[in-house]
């Protein structure tokens, strides 16, 4: 088959690669749509994903496709069936799998991360992981069923109430999830800040009461204090550090956005003291992928609308390269076939 390999620290090639041969408890997909995430452009420029990522392998945690072979144990799917992944494999025996918190997994394992991924042609992942999908629904919605059930995990933390101020900073694809469950959620007032203009009248679509730029003039003061609920969307210092500053007293702030790990933020303990502010973190998608489905089913969440950019495999060494530069909300593979 044809994968997309990375080979180390921006380094991808497209190659003849080998699928690995199917287990008892999994199956082989033709992949149909796999999403790039930031994630993956982490990896590309040499930093950790989700696990420690070792060359070479084919990247791409976020795929559906229709299954073409099954292994000898696996009953509940068959070949022809439609399926979304979930990519995280936990080991089940280590502190955190044991009390509760899969996710946390000492020796966590991800297809797309520490075995190949949907940036191939094919893909060969355990049974469990893989969710049946609606007939109707189109595999680039069934291929973000991953993206959003991360979203979904980082939402169910907060204590959301209809009289909350909600600010989301970053209005790309997902702060666009964010704010589309959120606004579902019925609170007072959502306001958006992203730096791209283009993207505010989309924003406000989506459910935003208000988007603002972040570089306008008295914005950034005007924000402070004012949010029951903050959702940091980017990773960037600057936007941690007001995700602290924009909460109001007894507020809640997560951190959803991916930080390099050598980022540092400057917080002030004393702030943190007499606002009792709850500073949040959200990891990975413990199980969050048949909700998710439900919920593009239902309608509550638009999917391909905010897709930016679609690719082919061949695309992606270049792109992968010039993926700043291509101010992409939203990128996703469409396989050839």
């Amino acid at each position: 088959m044809k994968a997309a390999v990375f080979q180390g620290t921006e380094h991808i090639e497209i190659k003849d690669w080998e699928a690995p041969a199917v287990g008892s408890k999994e199956v082989k997909l033709r992949v149909k749509c796999c999403g790039i995430c930031g994630t993956d452009q982490h990896i590309y420029h040499g930093y950790p994903g989700s696990a420690e990522v070792t060359a070479p392998i084919v990247l791409g945690h976020e795929l559906a496709g229709e299954i073409v072979a099954v292994g000898d144990e696996v009953t509940t799917l068959q070949v022809g069936d439609r399926v979304s992944v979930d990519p995280n494999i936990y080991c089940g025996n280590c502190y955190f799998c044991r009390n509760g918190k899969v996710h946390l997994c000492d020796n966590l394992q991800a297809v797309g991360v520490t075995r190949d991924g949907g940036m191939g042609e094919y893909c060969v992942v355990p049974v469990a992981n893989c969710y049946l999908l609606p007939d109707e629904m189109s595999w680039i919605e069934g291929a973000m069923i991953e993206p959003l059930g991360c979203v979904l995990h980082g939402y169910k933390k907060l204590d959301i109430r209809k009289a909350h101020q909600v600010l989301i900073i970053g209005g790309g694809f997902i702060g666009q999830l964010f704010l589309q469950l959120v606004k579902a959620a019925g609170v007072k007032g959502i306001i958006v800040s992203e730096p791209e203009v283009f993207k505010h009248d989309r924003l406000v679509e989506l459910g935003a009461d208000e988007a603002v730029s972040p570089a306008a003039e008295g914005v950034m003061e005007a924000l402070h204090h004012q949010f029951d609920i903050v959702i940091e969307c980017v990773g960037r210092a600057d936007s941690m550090e007001l995700a602290v500053k924009a909460s109001r007293k007894g507020g809640q702030v997560l951190m959803f956005g991916v930080a390099s790990p050598d980022t540092l933020i400057q917080v002030s303990p004393f702030e943190i003291f007499t606002k009792e502010l709850n500073i949040m973190g959200s990891f990975i998608n413990p199980y969050t992928h048949e909700e998710s489905i439900a919920l593009i089913e239902k309608g509550i969440v638009q999917i391909e609308s905010l897709i930016s950019h679609q690719f082919s495999l061949k695309d992606i060494p270049e792109i992968m390269g010039e993926y700043p530069k291509l101010r992409v909300s939203k990128g996703i593979i469409v396989h050839e076939r």
